[in-house]
């Protein structure tokens, strides 16, 4: 795993005009996730790189940062410079009081 040297953002740091990739899956994803969040699931990455901008700031996210390190080791490694992933996942980013909104008609919760 190359979670330890890349690079990072705290849930309370992430600017308010990043591009929110979340990685997780479609059910947590309907459960739970940040407003103006992008979904991407992880296996998908791949095949939608274009999708991911090149040129503005991106942080990614799924439930406590392990998936959306390996996307961004990933990213980094098909040249993206300007990725960073979000410290302790959508579960730091609830705990740090930041917006959560649903898909499914239920309060919004990160499982």
């Amino acid at each position: 795993m190359f979670a330890s040297n890349l690079p990072t953002v705290t849930a309370a740091d992430v600017p308010a005009d990043a591009y929110l990739l979340d990685v997780r899956e479609a059910d947590e994803w309907a459960a739970g996730h940040a407003p103006d969040a992008h979904h991407l699931p992880m296996m998908e990455v791949p095949a939608r790189l274009a999708e991911i901008p090149a040129d503005a700031d991106v942080v990614v996210v799924c439930r406590s940062g392990g998936r959306s390190g390996q996307v961004v080791g990933y990213l980094m490694n098909n040249g993206w410079d300007n990725v960073r992933n979000l410290d302790g996942g959508m579960r730091q980013w609830a705990a740090a009081g930041r917006p959560l909104a649903s898909e499914n008609g239920h309060p919004a919760r990160v499982i």
